[in-house]
């Protein structure tokens, strides 16, 4: 397995790579800070790290579709720069032709490589077989279900015969039955040693996923991204997720990005150091979750660990952290160690009736530089802002984040305080 290979077998090697975005104003954005990794022969690595920490920058860098600011790339211990050939990428989003059966969608990548027809046909053939999709080359992707659009998608790629396959967070839009029964298909197909691929680089939120999965794991931290631990994965294969020995690893991770994602320090102690310009990005996180937690804590008597939120809430660890750091950016909730406190804000919050509660929350959006931004803009255009306008100014103030995302949260956020109205029959944010 690649767990077992040394450093003298990368295929694929990053070092000190950098990453800055122009922001526009004369000022640039770091999103990468010297990255320094290698990607081993027959290994499963795995990514993962916060929402906009730059796990799928790093890996459009490290597969030439980006440009690094700073740094080099080595392909089997000779610098590159450009597309890599031998490698292909699975995106989370299907992205299929529409009007194309599930068999051209897959040939249309090897028409673009130049192939003979003989071979387009005989490479289409043989990458089906491999996802499990014969008898279905006739189907068009309105006739399929998401696990088969995905696996459409895990064609394309593998047909190019890849050394290395890419994938950036491929199971996340899928239910978990789907999703579970993709990864073992996966990992059946890179464990087969007679083809390719050799090696595969995943980007993943889920920390279980990961745990399954990788040989090894790479931990992410962010504002710039960098690689804070590399974790290794001992568990032979096939794995038990049941089993006390994955659950360790999975808890030894949660602690990790834990520590990385909420600092054991007091609110007080962060907001003098704020910049005046900062935006700050929004956790994907809505008003009623938060809601949800602070009165769940307030039943604990206050506070509660972590972990117990999640086994108590029945919760993904994964989706109850960013419900925590937003209640840490509302100055609700405190973190220390493995702790998740309401804060005397927070209390009060919680105990206050409905329209203090609006108020409090009111003010504290105000706090936010994003909400100010907001407002701002509804008085220059005189009480009412369209979507559009809205998602172009996220996207320019924060490019590594999703855009349609954090205005989603934004207005979950904003509405519930009265800062605006967002009337979705007309695309428009107003204040009343």
């Amino acid at each position: 397995m690649g767990g077992n290979s040394t450093t003298d077998d990368n295929i694929l090697e990053l070092k000190g790579i950098q990453k800055s975005f122009d922001r526009g104003n004369g000022k640039t954005l770091r999103v990468l800070e010297d990255i320094n990794l290698g990607i081993r022969r027959d290994e499963f690595l795995c990514m993962i790290g916060p929402s906009g920490c730059g796990k799928s920058t790093l890996m459009r860098i490290a597969a030439g579709l980006i440009e690094p600011t700073k740094g080099q790339i080595f392909l089997h211990g000779q610098p590159h720069e450009g597309l890599l050939d031998s490698l292909a990428i699975v995106f989370q989003a299907f992205a299929l032709y529409p009007w194309l059966t599930l068999e051209q969608n897959v040939q249309v990548v090897l028409q673009a490589k130049g192939m003979e027809s003989h071979d387009i046909k005989e490479r289409t053939k043989d990458a089906i077989k491999m996802v499990g999709l014969e008898g279905f080359e006739e189907a068009y992707p309105r006739e399929l279900s998401g696990g088969m659009k995905q696996r459409v998608g895990m064609a394309r790629a593998l047909s190019v015969d890849p050394e290395i396959l890419f994938m950036d967070e491929p199971f996340s839009a899928l239910d978990a039955l789907t999703a579970e029964g993709l990864r073992a298909e996966i990992l059946d197909i890179w464990d087969d040693r007679t083809r390719n691929p050799s090696s595969v680089l995943m980007v993943s939120h889920n920390i279980s996923e990961v745990v399954f999965l990788a040989d090894r794991i790479v931990v992410v931290s962010a504002n710039p991204g960098r690689i804070r631990t590399i974790v290794e994965n001992p568990l032979p294969r096939p794995r038990d997720t049941h089993s006390p020995e994955f659950q360790a690893l999975v808890e030894h991770l949660h602690d990790i990005i834990t520590n990385a994602e909420l600092p054991d320090l007091p609110v007080s102690t962060v907001a003098p150091v704020i910049q005046e310009d900062l935006i700050e990005p929004l956790p994907n996180a809505h008003y009623s979750d938060m809601l949800g937690l602070v009165e769940f804590l307030e039943g604990q008597g206050g506070g509660c660990d972590l972990f117990l939120v999640v086994a108590q809430t029945h919760v993904p660890f994964e989706k109850v952290l960013p419900i925590v750091k937003g209640l840490e950016m509302m100055e609700m909730v405190d973190t220390p160690r493995r702790a998740v406190n309401l804060t005397p804000l927070g209390r009060k919050f919680v105990q206050a009736e409905m329209d203090e509660r609006k108020q409090i929350w009111r003010d504290q959006l105000l706090k936010l530089k994003l909400f100010r931004v907001v407002r701002d803009l509804l008085k220059l255009r005189e009480g009412e802002l369209s979507r559009e306008e809205l998602v172009q100014e996220i996207a320019g103030r924060l490019p590594m984040e999703d855009p349609e995302l954090t205005f989603e949260t934004l207005v979950s956020w904003g509405r519930r305080g009265e800062l605006f109205a967002y009337r979705k029959d007309h695309g428009v944010l107003t204040f009343e």
